[in-house]
């Protein structure tokens, strides 16, 4: 249970860094980052395998970097599902995409998730 929480913390807060430093990425409160970080894990955990296996030829095609509009895409998804997270554009969401992984691996490695996944 205190991973699942430490994980939808770890997104919040990346998703916070993102609403700070991204130009087109707005949240209205932490209460509003808490719920975007429960439903970015939802939508992680339910759309984004679905939606990577149906565009896999184009991310085998782009060397993986179609992964990163993927992720942007999940990232919108919330956005238009939660009034208060604001998401303008693709190049916003990628940007917010690529910060909120750079803190959600970080997180990871406080968890102790990444040795796991490496070994």
């Amino acid at each position: 249970m205190f991973r699942f929480i430490f994980r939808i913390l770890i997104a919040a807060a990346g998703l916070w860094l993102a609403a700070r430093i991204v130009p087109g990425v707005t949240a209205d409160g932490w209460k509003t980052l808490l719920i975007a970080g429960l439903l970015l894990g939802i939508v992680n955990a339910i759309v984004r395998p679905v939606v990577t296996v149906l565009t896999f030829p184009l991310t085998l095609l782009t060397l993986g970097l179609f992964l990163l509009v993927v992720n942007a895409a999940m990232i919108g998804l919330v956005a238009w599902l939660l009034d208060g997270l604001a998401v303008d554009g693709l190049w916003a969401g990628v940007q917010a995409a690529v910060v909120t992984g750079i803190v959600s691996w970080v997180g990871q490695v406080l968890l102790g998730d990444a040795r796991k996944e490496m070994g």
